[in-house]
């Protein structure tokens, strides 16, 4: 089947919505237009509960179905980026320096057109949870809700969520098992030795020397430490030191990026990085001072989740225009922490050849929004068919 008839009635209603939250783009968790918003619409369509106010701007919907069930857990995450728009689009941001460059408007468009559509019809048992998030990019806002206790507060058993693809078939899906986005770390290096005239060199203790010597040695973590079929990103992102051309800096600094889809992996990395930082440091006679912090886990599918998932897909868009193998990539996301905790998937919807994520001139494909919708109403009546 393709897109559920009656959200294709609405489609130029989820336009406008989806190009007012474009409009109107805002941060991390200050994120109060638009959960306003979203409460409102949601509340337009008649679902039974509204939970606001959960990590500071999130949102819980719950619509209750026909008779006793389970309640499945829909998310879709709603903050902007600090990027300045060069669309050029009539419904650009009308806030100078943020944007949406990542689809998060599409997002949230497609999960209230589910909404709406179920509110509607209630075709299913048990009830749906709608999960509006904040805080994605960076700011681990689904961490917090999932320690805040939706999961546990509104008996969510699994859960399911979906990202734009640019450059992918408009259309098309991606639910493979397994893991989807890697998990991250950022490194952060100061080297400290002694400063003095360039002049007279061996006055001084040049950090810069080892600093490279460490840069260089990362290299053989990858090369050398894991295996080789396994995915592993060690990244240098960033190098600080000198002020003037004839003077030897006390101190260098540098930082970069970790990416890894298994935490196991992780720990490797961190250790070496660790150790080659001590051996280098006291070869070169300076300092050298790590700091490691993890960010966003591994997002992991579970195999049955997304394999059910694909069904669907299949259903909404055509067996042959959904991908079960997939390409997993090293970007990090969020829903992972969601995942840790209960069986489900993560999926992309191809948006056709656009700007790609976080780039100024990105922008949601309007188009694909009601096939969204779509697939996310027939995962709640096929995961929970009415009795």
């Amino acid at each position: 089947m393709p897109v559920v008839n009656r959200i294709a009635e609405f489609a130029d209603d989820m336009k406008e919505w989806r190009r007012w939250l474009h409009r109107n783009p805002e941060l991390g968790f200050d994120l109060h237009k638009t959960a306003a918003f979203v409460a409102e619409r949601l509340r337009e369509f008649g679902v039974d509960e509204v939970h606001e106010g959960i990590a500071t701007t999130g949102i819980v919907a719950i619509i209750e179905g026909r008779g006793a069930g389970p309640t499945i857990g829909l998310r879709a995450d709603m903050d902007a980026l600090p990027i300045r728009e060069e669309t050029g689009a009539d419904y650009a941001s009308e806030t100078p320096g943020l944007m949406h460059a990542c689809g998060h408007d599409g997002h949230t468009t497609m999960l209230l057109g589910a909404a709406k559509y179920l509110a509607e019809t209630r075709n299913f048992a048990g009830r749906v949870a709608l999960i509006f998030q904040p805080a994605e990019e960076g700011g681990a806002g689904g961490d917090v809700m999932v320690r805040e206790g939706i999961l546990e507060r509104f008996a969510i058993a699994r859960v399911f969520a979906m990202h734009n693809a640019p450059e992918t078939p408009a259309g098309t899906f991606q639910a493979a098992p397994g893991p989807m986005m890697a998990g991250t770390a950022d490194f952060f290096v100061t080297v400290t030795g002694t400063g003095g005239h360039a002049a007279f060199p061996h006055d001084c203790v040049d950090p810069i020397p080892p600093m490279l010597a460490m840069i260089q040695a990362f290299d053989t973590i990858v090369s050398r430490n894991h295996k080789p079929i396994e995915d592993l990103v060690i990244s240098v992102t960033m190098i600080e030191t000198g002020t003037a051309t004839n003077i030897v800096p006390s101190v260098a600094r540098f930082a970069g990026t970790v990416r890894v889809f298994d935490q196991a992996i992780m720990d490797m990395a961190e250790a070496r990085i660790s150790a080659l930082i001590s051996g280098i440091a006291a070869g070169f006679g300076v300092s050298g001072d790590l700091r490691f912090e993890r960010g966003y886990p591994p997002t992991i599918n579970d195999p049955d989740s997304a394999a059910f998932a694909a069904e669907v897909a299949a259903e909404v868009a055509g067996a042959e225009r959904v991908d079960t193998i997939g390409e997993r990539q090293m970007g990090a996301e969020d829903f992972s922490y969601f995942l840790e905790e209960r069986p489900g998937a993560y999926l992309f919807l191809g948006q056709g050849k656009t700007a790609l994520c976080h780039h100024p001139k990105y922008d949601f494909n309007d188009e694909i929004a009601p096939l969204g919708a779509s697939f996310f109403a027939r995962l709640v009546e096929r995961a929970q068919p009415a009795s």
